[in-house]
């Protein structure tokens, strides 16, 4: 190695070629902090800053984030005067200050200002690393807090990507009140109805993962990044206790329900520019619209239904079941565009059951859920055969919420033999988590559309199916207990089941009776791969028409309209 310079994870320091014997100069070498190879430095620029060898993600300065997901020449810096004082008078911290000020060229370990991705106008905040670590003091939080404060009255939409090693030990108390400042001003920014994307890289630990980092409307991560409150040093030496292998990484925490999605460097600005697409003021009533024509099934999907006898109630309890009925993802990808799924309830885990995000409907954006069974039994078996979990209505409340924030209108899809029934969701208050849902859903001022595309199976599909409509699939059913149950409860013998299903009126025709639900939407003979496309075009054409009657009505008038609908019952 001798000529060659060695550097640390960060990629900062700058590096002297090495020369050969005859005087040429070669390669300017880095060396992967993951794997330890040294690479092309140059090789490692191209990448994104990501190690040729073994993928692993080197930290970057911020000039560097801003070129890669800025557009050139777009960003304007805020707030550059502001820099940190010494509140504490503490020793050799102002000669610190200087020294790391020199050596990176940065006044502070925050910038903070306006620039555009893709044309979309953000106010963007990178934290430095190179700067104490990216450490939280005085001035970090007050730009953060007057960059976001500027950004409520400019009503833009603020992405901060977050790097930290937490609160800023030389500024003691002055620093842990940073924590409290940047999360009111955020709450603010919040009520006016603005979006907040916090990008987690690595690490991002501390104070600021108790504040601004985690409170994110949509929380994104780079891959590999350390994020956690306490780090594994501080963890261990104050309780001895030994982190196990990828403890607090990006993937556990997307794992245990605090992050919305791994996103890859080089998918980084695309991805920020579909969210802050989809979230644009009116973005619901703007942009030119697809042209619309009524939905005609095809000839053969036609001929098949009407080839296709009246099922018995016990024959469409089957065909409910049925694992080759498409699942809620196949409608959201044929109805919807840009689906972009998100992960989470915050507090505990994700929930694979439930399946949630964002996607576009002729240009309009629209929060998507739906429990997703699974085609094949190693599906079913990760998705846990459709049979949701506390974590999983709480994510989908978590994204309703957030479609209320944003006016967006709700779109469900219900397929589930009921909530899951372990001892595990017991215990983390499954019956509290339908309660709140069922709550909070009866009030929400944003249009709920719940369709139910195979079982309805009691509470646990009613804690997505509290909608201002309700549709169902021609063979799917929704009742109080599956006819099994209902057999061994009324009758003591489950072998009545089918003589069940027929007295318990759980099909679709006997809802439609009921006024239960307000459409059935025709299978073509049975959903299948064949009707798939059929039945998603059906459905695609009454949906525009839903969110035409309720366009333009007020928050409390949509509430209003759903409390009435289940109040008559």
């Amino acid at each position: 190695m001798s000529g060659m310079f060695r550097i640390t994870k960060n990629l900062h320091t700058r590096l002297r070629p090495s020369l050969d014997k005859g005087g040429q100069e070669e390669k300017q070498i880095v060396v992967c902090p993951n794997c330890q190879k040294e690479l092309d430095r140059a090789q490692v620029v191209e990448n994104n800053y990501i190690c040729t060898a073994c993928g692993g993600y080197f930290r970057i300065r911020t000039k560097n984030r801003l070129r890669m997901v800025c557009d050139k020449g777009s960003f304007t810096p805020w707030f550059e005067e502001i820099v940190s004082g010494n509140p504490l008078e503490f020793p050799g911290y102002e000669e610190k200050l200087s020294d790391v000020r020199e050596r990176t060229g940065l006044k502070e370990g925050v910038t903070v200002g306006e620039g555009s991705i893709y044309g979309e106008r953000a106010c963007l905040g990178i934290c430095d690393s190179r700067f104490l670590m990216g450490s939280m003091g005085q001035a970090v939080g007050e730009k953060i807090a007057l960059a976001v404060e500027r950004a409520t009255e400019k009503r833009l939409p603020v992405v901060l990507f977050c790097c930290s090693g937490g609160a800023r030990m030389q500024e003691g108390i002055v620093s842990l009140m940073q924590m409290a400042k940047t999360s009111a001003a955020l709450k603010k920014h919040s009520d006016a109805g603005l979006l907040y994307v916090s990008v987690l890289t690595d690490p991002t630990t501390g104070g600021v993962t108790a504040s601004f980092a985690m409170l994110g409307d949509i929380i994104l991560a780079e891959p590999g990044a350390l994020i956690g409150f306490a780090g594994p040093r501080v963890i261990e030496q104050t309780i001895g206790q030994k982190l196990p292998e990828g403890f607090q990484s990006a993937e556990f925490q997307v794992a245990h329900g605090f992050v919305d999605r791994i996103v890859e460097r080089h998918e980084l600005k695309k991805t920020l520019y579909q969210i802050l697409s989809a979230h644009r003021v009116s973005a619901a009533l703007t942009g030119e619209k697809e042209p619309w024509k009524e939905y005609l099934a095809s000839e053969t999907s036609r001929e098949r239904q009407a080839k296709t006898p009246e099922k018995t109630s016990w024959q469409k309890v089957k065909e409910s079941r049925s694992l080759g009925r498409p699942a809620a993802l196949t409608y959201i990808n044929l109805i919807f565009q840009d689906f972009m799924e998100f992960h989470g309830d915050r507090c505990f885990g994700d929930d694979c059951a439930i399946v949630g995000g964002i996607a576009l409907f002729e240009g309009r954006p629209v929060t998507v859920i739906g429990v997703q069974k699974g085609n094949d039994g190693k599906e079913c078996t990760r998705r846990n055969y459709g049979m949701p979990s506390p974590e999983g209505y709480r994510k989908a409340l978590r994204l309703m919420k957030q479609a209320e924030k944003f006016s967006r209108p709700v779109v469900c899809f219900v397929n589930t033999s009921g909530a899951y029934p372990g001892m595990e969701a017991e215990q983390r208050g499954q019956g509290e988590a339908i309660a709140r849902n069922l709550f909070e859903m009866s009030g929400l001022k944003t249009p709920i559309l719940s369709i139910i595309i195979g079982e309805g199976g009691s509470g646990g599909a009613l804690g997505l199916a509290l909608g201002n409509e309700v549709w169902m699939l021609e063979n799917s059913t929704y009742s109080i207990l599956s006819p099994e149950g209902f057999a061994s409860i009324l009758w003591k013998d489950a072998k009545r089941a089918k003589e069940a299903a027929q007295v318990m009126g759980i099909t679709a025709q006997d809802l439609k009776r009921l006024q239960v639900i307000e459409t059935i939407v025709p299978e073509y003979g049975g959903a299948d791969n064949a009707t798939v496309r059929d039945i998603a075009g059906f459905m695609k054409t009454h949906m525009r028409l839903f969110f035409e009657k309720f366009e333009g009505m007020d928050g409390e008038t949509v509430a209003r309209h759903r409390y009435e609908r289940f109040r008559k019952f």
